[in-house]
């Protein structure tokens, strides 16, 4: 079951950020375009996550791979880039009054991703304490930050369509800004849970 999650996380992700990163460059919404990105790059953590489970399954006395380690690392790092980089792009928009042509793709797309990432969580955290594993488990809660995420660009996206309250989407991005720092401080935290060369106690 594990491996069907990391699997289905990883398809999943690719398609989010895809058609997230597409409506967010139509609709020139920064709010949208980041949470595509944030996809993108929750898609490497669950590379790195998939080849742990492998591991394990195949041989769990065996050290810990580089891949693991790296894979979570390089997400770190990824989502501070993406923070410094949303933070510039709205600040550009609140200081240029921009506004997005329309937020209703954040709304369906935000919706879809809170009922798909909740059954993820749930299931992982039933896979991590199965399998006693504490990278899973921390998984889990990164994939929980997911969820506020996607309530924080449903937030944005429903009051700008309410209201027409350009600076909105810009707040919004704001929030992922908070958010991306957040995870990616997880994925350097379970890249030290997979520290490379260390024993397998998972």
């Amino acid at each position: 079951m594990a491996q069907a999650m990391a699997i289905l996380t990883i398809l999943y992700n690719l398609a989010e950020g895809m058609v997230s990163v597409g409506f967010g460059l139509k609709d020139e919404t920064l709010s949208l375009f980041g949470f595509g990105l944030d996809s993108f790059i929750e898609m490497i953590s669950g590379l790195g996550i998939l080849a742990m489970i492998l591991r394990i399954r195949n041989s769990p006395d065996t050290p810990r791979s580089r891949l693991e380690s790296t894979a979570l690392r390089v997400t770190g790092g990824s989502f501070y880039v993406l923070a410094a980089g949303l933070a510039a792009g709205a600040l550009y928009n609140l200081a240029t009054h921009h506004k997005p042509e329309s937020t209703l793709p954040g709304v369906i797309i935000s919706l879809i991703s809170i009922a798909f990432m909740w059954r993820l969580v749930r299931g992982k955290r039933a896979a991590g304490i199965g399998l006693q594993c504490d990278p899973l488990l921390a998984d889990a809660n990164c994939t929980l930050v997911c969820i506020y995420m996607s309530v924080v660009l449903l937030a944005a996206s429903v009051v700008y369509e309410l209201t027409g309250f350009g600076y909105i989407d810009s707040l919004g991005a704001i929030g992922l800004v908070w958010l991306s720092i957040r995870e990616g401080a997880e994925a350097f935290e379970k890249a030290g849970l997979l520290g490379y060369g260390t024993p397998a106690s998972d």
